[in-house]
């Protein structure tokens, strides 16, 4: 028999047999429908924040903290009693290849305005140094950044000024604030305040503040910073570099490592990127193996309902080769009914998994992709983000291949059986 031969021959089985045909490839489409939608969920999570990260940075900046691994809280996790100085600053500026370095000290807080009262993080910086190091993001949507502000200044981001992203503001420029911070330090505890003026509300960053500009922080001066937090203690310090080479990254931060005798950690965006990436490659491995095991599982019913139908059908492969039907003939029409059934499941998998990837993310947004919000944002409703899905050639063929694959392997067995029948 000629190949389409032996194709329409196996297709013609299958419609005799609608129901079990049905149930085999209900299996495919479940094992392939679970890869596909977990797998584009999760590249189209990390694209977003990908994105959103590239946002915050700035290629060609470290951010040095305390400790020797990096802390993302206040003032950075460290073991250490070392602590990062405004001054400190001044000798990161001796490094080589150092074009500028500028401390930030933050601390959460309340921004107040009339009646309402949003959660928010005081970030204190100098604001020329900042928008030169963030030009694409510490830029005003409204009012002006000064570049030497007096101490009453504040700068607000997006979701300060709107939290609600309805048009019902919290602050805008030209209104005074009051800007509030709880000692933690005092005893009793206590809520220190002091009014400041609205001079500018940023544009939407939609990123994370991570050293970089954030839709949920409240920018004061670093003097002002100093007085009203009674500390020279800075969370951060941002180096700016001479350009964004690798061998200029590397330099520099081993120089500042040494500079501060170890007890400082240094990161630069383009590591922090690529251990995103590294992380959700091993987070797709593992989902996709897990995902891979209800495949299996689907090709050990197809191997079982073949093995049910060779023995249905004894008397019509005895007759086939009474006239004459070789058995490699036998073994391929039971392959090819594998492969149609494998092929069916896989592209019905992969539409039913992409289908189901999109309703997930309306659901979680309610009505338009995941909705992910950082820390500051669920205490004060201030940022947020959303996910769409992204089905890559890769998983889409990956899919489409591996559906086939195990179809044709938990096939083997049966046909091998059947092929060896006597007439």
């Amino acid at each position: 028999m000629k190949t389409g031969e032996i194709f329409s021959y196996s297709f013609t089985a299958i419609k005799l047999r609608k129901l079990r045909a049905g149930l085999t490839t209900l299996g495919v489409v479940i094992g392939i429908a679970a890869i596909v939608a977990l797998l584009s969920i999760t590249q189209g999570l990390q694209n977003t924040i990908t994105v959103q990260l590239q946002k915050g940075f700035a290629t060609d900046t470290l951010i040095v903290s305390t400790g020797r691994g990096f802390g993302f809280g206040e003032v950075g996790a460290t073991d250490s009693d070392f602590k990062l100085l405004v001054n400190d600053t001044q000798t990161i500026d001796e490094i080589e290849n150092v074009e500028m370095s500028m401390a930030i000290i933050q601390k959460v807080g309340y921004v107040k305005s009339g009646e309402r009262v949003g959660t928010t993080t005081i970030v204190g910086v100098d604001f020329a140094k900042y928008a030169n190091t963030y030009g694409s993001t510490f830029v005003a949507e409204s009012g002006d950044v000064p570049l030497n502000p007096e101490n009453e200044t504040v700068v607000v981001g997006k979701r300060v000024s709107d939290p609600w992203k309805n048009g019902t503001l919290l602050c805008d420029v030209n209104d005074t604030v009051e800007i509030i911070w709880t000692n933690a330090t005092a005893r009793p505890l206590k809520n220190e305040t002091y009014t400041g003026h609205v001079t500018a509300v940023l544009k939407e960053v939609g990123g994370f503040g991570f050293g970089g500009p954030s839709d949920s922080s409240v920018y004061i001066p670093i003097s002002q910073a100093q007085s009203f937090f009674g500390t020279d203690e800075c969370s951060q310090i941002i180096v700016k570099l001479v350009n964004s080479d690798k061998a200029t990254i590397d330099s520099v931060s081993e120089a500042i490592t040494d500079a501060f005798s170890g007890e400082v950690s240094v990161m630069s965006s383009t590591a922090v990127l690529n251990t995103l990436s590294s992380v959700f490659s091993i987070i797709q491995l593992f989902l996709a193996g897990i995902a891979a095991i209800s495949l299996l599982v689907a090709g050990i019913g197809i191997m079982n309902i073949m093995i049910v139908s060779l023995m249905e059908r004894t008397r019509e492969i005895g007759i086939l080769k009474a006239l004459g039907m070789k058995g490699r003939t036998v073994l391929l029409i039971f392959l090819s009914e594998s492969v149609i059934i494998g092929l069916l499941g896989a592209v019905i998998g992969i539409a039913s998994g992409w289908g189901l990837a999109n309703v997930v993310a309306i659901a979680f947004s309610g009505g338009g992709g995941i909705g992910l919000r950082n820390q500051a944002s669920q205490a004060g409703g201030f940022g947020g983000m959303t996910i769409t899905p992204v089905l890559t050639p890769t998983v889409l063929l990956g899919a489409l291949a591996f559906g086939l694959i195990v179809s044709v392997i938990f096939a083997l067995y049966p046909a091998w059986r059947a092929s060896k029948l006597k007439p």
